[in-house]
This record gives structure tokens, C-alpha cells and sequence, in this order.
């Protein structure tokens, strides 16, 4: 397997086709001020020692050696291991409300950054178990399917916003619904989903899809996002605060917690509920309840012993430009003035 430590100098790649532009626009201006001398075989007489095809084989070589410096300054490596381990984990699906009432911000600084930096903080605690992520608000999309590569979900994690989906609403539902479909519910690991939410205007029978996980083995945990008291929804534009959402009549609207509803579903998906406030997230008691679950033996497949391959390249890169150096942007008059293959009248 192939990997490189420092992907970013990759972007260092995009240069090439610069110098090319670069490269091709002198030639031409030089092309244009010769011709400005006479005809080619003027020109040549004028000036016999200027070679018109070395410099192009020169920047061959100089871009050659650049290539193969940014790619040994982004430093591939190379598996050379496959490590199988057994671990003993849990499946967690995260299914988390991106709606714009998660913008409201009766929790600091909102409920949608308060329940990121609670999963976040809940994937640090994470030993074994595997995580995946459901974002939703209208419709529901897969953000992350179930993985033991926790850096990854939090690097999803970080991307989430409200924009990330275009249908508003709140469809609990098919969120809990695509959480069903993403498990494996053959390899009998004990499985979870932790609904984060407030509740609030959800379009779907989120009880009865609560029902139907619990049927088949899954628990569904619900956090309550907000207040009883609401918050007014603020309106973004250019990634400063226009104002606040308001109703047909012109009246600000206040995104309350639907915490019946919150209940319900828990109840329905044989979990427990807590409602998040500034001081705690509430996973710790969800955290605690999965602990209790039983933990299943699974294997676990991954590349060890990755090895430096960039002095390969930096080789190359070093030989690139040796050959560039030693390659004249002049002919040699005297190695020019033999015609070896030239017929004698």
C-alpha cells in the first residue's frame, strides 16, 4: 500500500504547467527578435552557436528534477506489512441533526458546535469500538460508514454545517432508518445509535423507526439539543450574522427542544435520554450505558511497517539535474563543423 507522510507538497505539482507557460512565452518572444535579424539560414550564420532545440530538452530535465523533488519532499511510503488483530468492540452510529434550528444558540456557542465537540470528545474515549456518522435535517446522507479509523470521523466531524445539506426539515426517521441499512447485522457486534437532536419540526414517524432498530437488536440513545425556553435562528450570509429567521407575520421564530418527542424515540429504541446543557453534553450516561454492552471479537486488517521510498526520487531528481547542468544551451561549433556523413562531389 501506498501512502505519502506529507501529501500537501503534492500541490507543488501544479507548478509545472506555470513553467511550462513561462518557458513557451520566452521562446516565442525569442523566436519573434531573431526573426527580426532575417531567415532562418541567416540567422544561423549570424549566430551559429545558438542551439534552437536545448533549451526545450534542458526544461524536459529541470521539470523532470522538480517532479521528482516535490515528490520525495511529500515522502512516499510504502506498506510492507499486513497486521491482523482481533478486537473486542461495539458499532456506533452518530445520527446527528444539521437542521438551521441547530444554529439557535440557547447552547454556547450553538447546539450544532456543543454536539460537535461532544462526539468529538466521545471518539477521544473511544477504545475498540467503531464509529459512523449520519447527518441529517429534510433527508438524511451518510457522512461516515462504520470504521475503527477514529482520526477519520473526526476529520468528518469537522467539515459538518448546516449548509452541507439542501433540503431543510427534520427526518429523525430516515436518518435512523439509513443508521439500520449501514450495519451489519450479520457479524453480531452489539449495536447503538446515538440521535442528537432538537427535535423540532421532524417530518417522519421517528417513533416507529426507533421501534423497528430496536427489533433488530439496535439501541437508540437520544440528546436533547436546546431549550424549553428556545432561541431565535440566525441567518448567515457571507459567514456574518443578517439577522434572525421570522414567520409569515414578520415575527422573529424560536427554535424550542422537542424533548416529548426525544423521549418517545428513546423509549421506542430501548435507550435512554438526556437533554445537553452548557455544562454537560450527557454522554457520559449514554457512554456509560454502552459500556455495559456486550463486546464482540472482530478482526481488524492494516498496513504496519510503512518504509521511506523518497530517496528514490530525491536520486532521481539529483541525476535530473546533472544531465540539465551538463547540457548546453549551445551548440558546439566545433563537434557542428564535423559533417561526418556528409557526400563529397
Amino acid at each position: 500500500m501506498l501512502r505519502f507522510a506529507h501529501i500537501e507538497f503534492l500541490w507543488g505539482l501544479l507548478l509545472i504547467p506555470v513553467f511550462l507557460l513561462v518557458f513557451l512565452i520566452l521562446r516565442y518572444w525569442k523566436k519573434k527578435a531573431l526573426r527580426r535579424l532575417g531567415d532562418k539560414e541567416t540567422v544561423a550564420r549570424i549566430i551559429p552557436e545558438v542551439s534552437f532545440s536545448r533549451p526545450a530538452v534542458k526544461f524536459a530535465f529541470f521539470s523532470l528534477a522538480f517532479a521528482s523533488l516535490t515528490i520525495a519532499l511529500a515522502d512516499p511510503q510504502v506498506g510492507t506489512k499486513i497486521e491482523e488483530a482481533k478486537r473486542s468492540g461495539s458499532d456506533l452510529m452518530i445520527l446527528l441533526d444539521v437542521s438551521n434550528s441547530m444554529l439557535a444558540a440557547d447552547l454556547a456557542p450553538n447546539r450544532l458546535e456543543n454536539a460537535k465537540r461532544a462526539v468529538s470528545q466521545l471518539i477521544d474515549n473511544l477504545h475498540n469500538d467503531r464509529i459512523g456518522i449520519v447527518i441529517f435535517a429534510g433527508e438524511a446522507y451518510m457522512q461516515l460508514p462504520v470504521t475503527t479509523d477514529h482520526s477519520a470521523a473526526k476529520l468528518f466531524l469537522d467539515n459538518i454545517n448546516t449548509n452541507i445539506v439542501p433540503t431543510q426539515g427534520t427526518a429523525i426517521g430516515a436518518a435512523i432508518d439509513m443508521g439500520i441499512k449501514s450495519f451489519d447485522l450479520v457479524n453480531g457486534t452489539s449495536k447503538a445509535m446515538i440521535l442528537m437532536t432538537d427535535g423540532e419540526n421532524h417530518e417522519d414517524d421517528a417513533v416507529r423507526a426507533a421501534g423497528v432498530a430496536s427489533k433488530k437488536g439496535i439501541t437508540i440513545h437520544v440528546v436533547g439539543l436546546g431549550s424549553a425556553e428556545g432561541a431565535p435562528v440566525p441567518i448567515y450570509k457571507n459567514g456574518a450574522q443578517a439577522g434572525f429567521h421570522t414567520d409569515e407575520q414578520g415575527h422573529t421564530v424560536v427554535s424550542k427542544l422537542n424533548e416529548e418527542m426525544c423521549k418517545e424515540v428513546a423509549k421506542a429504541g430501548n435507550g435512554v435520554y438526556v437533554r445537553a446543557s452548557n455544562a454537560n453534553s450527557g454522554l457520559g450516561l449514554i457512554m456509560d450505558q454502552i459500556e455495559k454492552m456486550q463486546k464482540k471479537t472482530y478482526d481488524s486488517k492494516s498496513f504496519k511497517n510503512y518504509e521511506d521510498r523518497f530517496q528514490f526520487f530525491l536520486g532521481l531528481a539529483f541525476i535530473f539535474l546533472i544531465i540539465e547542468f551538463f547540457i548546453s544551451s549551445r551548440k558546439n561549433v566545433k563537434l557542428s563543423g564535423l559533417k561526418l556523413f556528409e557526400v563529397k562531389k
